[in-house]
């Protein structure tokens, strides 16, 4: 298309006629990603950390880190924070966690907290909001499906974002 005729059509193709219908842009395929995040503390507060395992097609990600002061859900929102900022497009993603705090949190007790000014229902400043305004607005990029998984429960996945969460805290300890 000429930047400097917007209204001409490729050769071949007749241009739209005032009022008609126009034919549907085609839906590009978003590419397809499994996340798995899990969040672990040894104390709480204490030394923490997160993991994320993602996988699209044939690709494996690992992420991993740790905090030395901190709590678990901190530590379960920011596996799902890191995975979803290490994606470089807007993606269609299943995250499974075993956080119902991160699940129902970003699902259904985010739009009251907005709603109040990030106060709790009983008027209380909504804990660790840093954190879920960042997950929002990450989230607000990609297409994703939320999934409660039992945790310890021998999911694959969950095991593996569990692993992962423990090198976390283990680097941690090391700083």
């Amino acid at each position: 298309m000429n930047a400097a005729h917007p209204t001409e059509q490729p050769t071949g193709q007749p241009a739209a006629q005032p009022g008609a219908a126009t034919p549907a842009t085609p839906a590009i395929a978003l590419p397809e990603v499994v996340v798995y995040t899990d969040g672990a503390c040894k104390g709480n507060p204490g030394p923490g950390g997160w993991g994320a395992w993602l996988v699209s097609g044939g690709h494996e990600k690992e992420l991993w880190g740790g905090e030395p002061g901190t709590t678990n859900n901190r530590m379960e929102l920011t596996a799902v924070i890191e995975a979803l900022a290490s994606l470089k497009r807007t993606c269609r993603i299943t995250v499974y966690t075993d956080s119902e705090y991160v699940k129902n949190g970003i699902t259904t007790w985010i739009h009251g907290w907005k709603s109040r000014g990030w106060l709790t229902a009983d008027r209380k400043p909504v804990k660790n909001a840093d954190l879920w305004k960042r997950l929002e607005a990450l989230a607000a990029l990609h297409r994703i499906d939320w999934r409660w998984v039992r945790g310890h429960n021998g999911d694959p996945g969950n095991e593996r974002a569990d692993a992962l969460a423990n090198r976390g805290v283990e680097s941690s300890r090391q700083r």
